[in-house]
């Protein structure tokens, strides 16, 4: 039997999530475990049936992704490793012989269709949405002429690049996107193991609920990273799906969990909100360099202040 990790991932081979897991992972050093969404994905790690899972967690039009921040957020303990980010744009293929003014119905992912419709209005208007659980199954089914377009329900699909010449359909129009800069983050997800080692660019991911009695509970929570020099990149609310009106936030902390600065931020969150998940510590996709450390926060600033309030308690002033 082989000893690669197995990896799960959106499928089948092709999806920009399968492009993530190799950009994360050498070839030849993973099996490969397509499913059809994320909730399975995650699932498979935690029943052990993979080792790893690579999701979408983060695009830049849609914001978060909320499938997996809501199935990170509950369930046995899962942590992320790592993360990649890819720009991202379709192709609209079609069986060959059909043109723009055929084309009816469209089927793609609900965040690729999220991701292109300015342009559907604009080049497709009146075009109707077809959802699909990837967006190469969309054009894998569109290929399969055992099968007539009635039958598939739709007659193009929204596609990564290269998807129609690697399946025989033809590509109408390339780099189809509203906005040209697009891009999705990827995380490598496993079960709680070794946190990775701080780099000096760092990412901590976190889920916080707040109290739900106590007037300012937001701003306390916030000030637990200000008063620590910790900028978060990323903050976003989570309805807690059996309290209506209660949200819980998800949150990406620019630091890792080994920094002073970052374990400080972490223990007044443990001491002033009912429930603080740690989601990991793992390199940062882009960086300029380490990680800026406002003044009065690096390690050496916390160590030199412990060891001052230490010697005030054995008499030393």
């Amino acid at each position: 039997m082989s000893t690669k990790p197995r990896y799960a991932y959106l499928g089948p081979e092709g999806t920009f999530t399968y492009h993530a897991m190799r950009a994360m992972v050498p070839d030849g050093h993973a099996q490969h475990v397509p499913v059809v969404d994320v909730l399975t994905a995650l699932g498979a790690v935690r029943s052990g049936e993979a080792d790893y899972a690579v999701v979408a967690i983060e695009n830049t039009v849609e914001g978060g992704v909320t499938a997996t921040l809501d199935t990170l957020a509950t369930g046995a303990p899962l942590v992320i490793l790592g993360e990649v980010v890819l720009p991202v744009a379709f192709e609209l293929v079609v069986r060959p012989g059909t043109n723009l003014k055929d084309i009816e119905r469209v089927s793609a992912h609900s965040h690729g269709w999220a991701q292109v419709r300015r342009w559907a209005n604009d080049r497709l208007p009146g075009v109707v949405f077809v959802p699909s659980s990837s967006n190469v199954a969309a054009a894998a089914l569109l290929a399969d002429t055992s099968h007539s377009v009635a039958q598939v329900g739709f007659e193009a699909a929204l596609a990564p690049p290269g998807t129609g010449e690697r399946l025989g359909l033809d590509v109408l129009e390339d780099s189809v996107a509203d906005n040209r800069r697009a891009a999705t983050r990827f995380v490598r997800v496993g079960r709680p193991e070794a946190v990775p080692a701080p780099t000096g660019a760092d990412k901590t991911t976190l889920m916080v609920h707040l109290p739900t009695d106590k007037a300012g509970a937001l701003l306390e929570m916030l000030e637990q990273f200000a008063a620590r020099g910790v900028n978060l990149s990323r903050i976003e609310s989570r309805p807690i799906g059996d309290r209506p009106g209660e949200y819980s936030f998800s949150i990406d902390a620019s630091g890792h969990i080994a920094e002073a600065r970052m374990a400080e931020a972490l223990i007044g969150l443990r001491r002033t909100c009912p429930l603080v998940l740690f989601l990991g510590s793992y390199p940062a996709a882009f960086s300029e360099g380490p990680t800026p450390i406002a003044p009065g926060t690096s390690d050496h600033d916390f160590e030199t202040a412990r060891a001052w309030v230490e010697g005030l308690r054995g008499g030393k002033h």
